[in-house]
């Protein structure tokens, strides 16, 4: 078998561009960077956050209507069945987030560690996707009530799924890089949503 590269690959098997900077190419020789893909908002949701959202949602903060997934009557249907879960998963999109990602993050509750993006829970990403699990405490028509969503009044809502026992539970889930940081235990109850005394 040769190794011998092809005009214009990179040894990692990217394609060199003129300006020297490696694109993703997929099987078919198609510059990944090049496509679009599109998502259509299912409905919007509701918080009492205007302006600031908390780190973490709270599962307490939960009183009646305050968090509220409204979706669009032409989805409804597909709420059918989802009331026999507790909990679900709601994705949606981080539309009021402004500025260029950076491939290095610095948590605001990290004491200062810089890790990689992907590895931290900042907002600023390449695609601004969000995912939080939340309580399921009702369904009226097309309105899902929650428990505490850490997300901003009028965010469009991009799916919603149940969260399955065992399936979605990983018993042997870590810290990551959180058990490195001064300060650990304190930092849990932020992560966690914990009232606390600072």
């Amino acid at each position: 078998m040769s190794n011998q590269q092809g005009p214009g690959e990179s040894p990692s098997g990217q394609h060199e561009s003129p300006s020297g900077r490696n694109k993703s190419l997929d099987r078919g020789g198609e510059d990944l960077q090049s496509r679009q893909v599109v998502f259509h908002p299912i409905g919007v949701i509701r918080t009492p956050y205007q302006d600031m959202a908390p780190y973490q949602p709270q599962e307490g903060d939960a009183a009646p209507g305050r968090f509220r997934l409204v979706v669009d009557e032409t989805y409804q249907e597909g709420l059918a069945d989802l009331d026999g879960f507790t909990y679900i998963y709601v994705l949606y999109h981080l539309n009021r987030v402004s500025g260029s990602p950076h491939m290095r993050a610095t948590p605001p509750w990290a004491g200062g560690r810089t890790v990689g993006l992907f590895s931290s829970r900042s907002p600023n990403r390449p695609n601004r996707l969000g995912l939080s699990v939340v309580r399921l405490l009702g369904i009226v028509g097309n309105v899902v009530t929650t428990t505490g969503l850490d997300v901003l009044d009028g965010t469009p809502l991009l799916d919603i799924k149940p969260y399955v026992a065992e399936l979605d539970s990983k018993v042997d889930a870590n810290y990551g890089w959180i058990d490195e940081v001064d300060g650990r235990d304190h930092l849990l109850l932020h992560i966690r949503g914990v009232p606390h005394d600072h």
